[in-house]
């Protein structure tokens, strides 16, 4: 007994209203994820693919739709594809014109753009990008810093003016494609008769042959020689954003324009102050009198030291938020974030006999001589040990 077929509805992902527009998105999204160009070898996503696109041949036409809508699959027995259903007199060129052309998605990326009906050939080509990166301070990314770089990029060659042929003589027409710079040939698949289009692999899509290259450049036209490039880097730039610098990549081809150039910025990490976005965070030692008594201390922010106000009895994590002194916006300077500092009570470590008897006198002044032998009480917690409660 023959396998019964899934539903087409069901292998779209569609309700039964589903309009035009649905059912194509919908095979889109399975045509990307089962081509069997992504899955070389993989006989399940290839028929998973088929079964897909025999789906949405039948349910994009509006007679075989209401066909099946009204027949289900019997509609079509019989016919010259394997599964039931003829391919043959299908039309998928406006799906894969759609899927596979030059358009920056998945399937341009893989194909080049040239394939399955793209572009290609021999026109103005733009270049590519480099990547290059540099490494700034901290405080250099709170204010903005100008950093050079030395990177090696390719100019058109002097000698050959970019032609890449020896002066005196001249490229010729690529015989392979007749100076398109492309090869277009057939393939047979289960939609019928499909046209490839892939780069000339003898000119690389240039459309010329160099018979006699240049002795500077070699026949590539261009020569590299290392450049100093400027980089202006924003205040409020983050570690791991980066600068394009437009026009310094490679040169483009048979005319196009050249690359861009790219900066990673690589910010090093601050021993006082840690950011999250456009806030700060720091920390600063409060001595105890200062702490008990109030009064006004040195902050250090990323313009420099300032003078806050402290309460009187403020506690040690007692967080002061100052409003404009954090990170700078890289799209506008004139807005600020913000800096939250938390104020750790300093208990000293080491102090003079003038010193302890000061403070011991402070402490029976304030009432709260925790330590007192007269304020401890002991209490029995039900073993045999004795443990001391404060009053």
């Amino acid at each position: 007994m023959p396998e019964q077929k899934r539903d087409y509805y069901e292998i779209l992902g569609v309700p039964k209203t589903a309009t035009d527009e649905e059912l194509k998105k919908a095979y889109r999204s399975l045509a990307k994820k089962y081509h069997p160009d992504m899955h070389p070898g993989d006989k399940e996503a290839e028929a998973k693919f088929k079964e897909a696109s025999e789906a949405y041949a039948v349910l994009s036409d509006a007679e075989k739709r209401r066909q099946y809508d009204q027949f289900g699959h019997a509609a079509f027995e019989g016919g010259a594809g394997g599964g039931g259903f003829d391919f043959s007199g299908m039309d998928f060129s406006d799906i894969f014109s759609d899927l596979f052309s030059g358009g920056g998605d998945i399937f341009s990326n893989l194909f080049g753009g040239g394939r399955y009906g793209g572009r290609g050939g021999n026109g103005p080509r733009r270049g590519a990008s480099l990547r290059a990166a540099v490494r700034i301070t901290f405080e250099e990314a709170m204010t903005g810093v100008e950093k050079e770089l030395e990177i090696t990029l390719k100019d058109e060659c002097v000698k050959c003016n970019g032609t890449g042929a020896k002066p005196g003589t001249s490229p010729v027409t690529c015989s392979k494609c007749g100076g398109k710079g492309k090869i277009v040939y057939t393939q047979q698949s289960f939609f019928g008769t499909m046209q490839n289009v892939t780069s000339c692999p003898d000119c690389r899509g240039t459309g010329k042959m160099i018979k006699d290259k240049c002795p500077d450049c070699g026949g590539t036209g261009y020569t590299s020689s290392k450049k100093r490039i400027k980089v202006d880097v924003p205040a409020g730039i983050e570690n791991g954003q980066s600068i394009r610098i437009t026009g310094k990549g490679e040169p483009g081809i048979n005319g196009g324009e050249r690359g861009d150039l790219l900066v990673e910025v690589r910010v090093s990490e601050s021993s006082k102050f840690e950011r999250d976005g456009m806030t700060l965070y720091s920390h600063e030692k409060m001595s105890i009198a200062i702490a008990a008594l109030g009064g006004e201390m040195l902050v250090k922010t990323i313009d420099g030291d300032i003078i806050v106000p402290i309460k009187s009895g403020t506690q040690t994590g007692t967080t002061m938020r100052i409003k404009g002194k954090g990170v700078p916006s890289i799209r506008n300077k004139e807005v600020r974030g913000d800096l939250y500092v938390t104020f750790d009570v300093a208990v000293p470590t080491s102090m003079s006999t003038a010193a302890k008897e000061a403070l011991r006198k402070f402490d029976e002044e304030t009432g709260d001589s925790l330590h007192a032998t007269e304020n401890i009480k002991t209490a029995d917690d039900g073993s045999k040990k004795k443990k001391k409660l404060f009053k």
